[in-house]
């Protein structure tokens, strides 16, 4: 596949070159891949196309139509212009075996903001819609949310060692194909025990990129986005105590909204800490806030999920 080249950050807008944080080699391998995965072919003017990532789940995963569908909005706009927020609809179930062509219409160019809108398309019928804002970087007010207390990420057990006590056959799954992103639970995943108790309050994870990053702006913002959907709805779950594939036969996204406050990257440890505030009518609604390691306010997130209970 022929790619256009990804913007990379100039002088003004470095993440830091002089990061070089520790990854194994399979982790990188991994991280590699979603950048792959990110990268999209332009077909024409404001026509892009993403593969889409082979799982061994048929429905393709949320966070891969969305990162893809921030990406080539981005890609229409002027690299001095930073996302700050996105609102979308999961209109379809995308399919994880076929390319995804994304649709993009310049809607507006203004002096300070940019907005764009996005239709991700398979099969000729719309599974995905995004709407995206775009803004220069000015001065303004600055206050933040304090972030909740977590044990340092290190000091928690990986992705895998937390399936071991759950699903013998995912976590060597999970093993034998890396996760690109590397999660840390800080509370007990929904999934982890045969028999777990509804908990009410809020759910920590800390989240990185599992390799090393390019300095790249949009690229962290995107992986970011790819990473909000894959822990979100576990807050929903938790206030009951159930378990995605027992008591809850079908859960999807089925909208996402984020707002990005700061700039940050996406390879170091941000602490994901969300809840559900309310579930009804077969929908649960889940709020986000991430924050990085010095306790600063990132990104919010708010998504409702459909969750059906057998």
């Amino acid at each position: 596949m022929t790619s256009e080249p990804r913007r990379h950050a100039g002088p003004a807008d470095d993440l830091g070159t002089d990061y070089a944080p520790c990854f194994d080699e399979v982790g990188q391998v991994a991280v590699d891949g979603l950048v792959r995965l990110l990268d999209l072919e332009r077909i024409e003017e404001n026509i892009f196309r993403g593969d889409s990532s082979r799982t061994r789940w048929q429905r393709a995963f949320g966070g891969q139509v969305a990162g893809q569908a921030l990406v080539a909005a981005g890609r229409t706009v002027d690299p001095d212009r930073h996302v700050h927020s996105l609102h979308s609809y999961f209109i379809r179930p995308g399919d994880s075996n076929a390319p995804i062509v994304y649709e993009v219409d310049r809607v507006r160019d203004g002096r300070s903001f940019s907005t764009r809108r996005v239709t991700a398309i398979q099969f000729g019928r719309a599974i995905f819609a995004l709407s995206a804002s775009f803004q220069l970087e000015q001065p303004g007010l600055e206050h933040g949310s304090p972030m909740p207390a977590a044990p340092p990420p290190q000091s928690l057990p990986t992705f895998e060692q937390r399936y071991e006590r759950a699903d013998k056959e995912l976590a060597d799954y999970y093993r034998t194909n890396p996760r690109p992103i590397d999660l840390r639970y800080v509370d007990d995943p929904p999934w982890q025990y045969a028999d777990p108790q509804p908990r009410e309050g809020i759910n920590r994870v800390w989240m990185r990129a599992n390799g090393r990053l390019p300095d790249d702006p949009l690229l962290h913002v995107c992986v970011l986005t790819f990473a909000s959907d894959l822990t979100l709805l576990d807050s929903v779950l938790v206030r009951h105590g159930l378990v995605a594939g027992q008591q809850v036969k079908a859960m999807a996204s089925l909208d996402h909204a984020m707002w990005f406050q700061r700039r940050f990257r996406a390879d170091e440890w941000i602490l994901y800490v969300s809840e559900s505030p309310t579930a009804s009518g077969g929908r649960g609604l889940a709020s986000g806030r991430f924050f990085d390691q010095s306790g600063q306010h990132l990104v919010s997130v708010v998504q409702e999920g459909m969750v059906r209970i057998s």
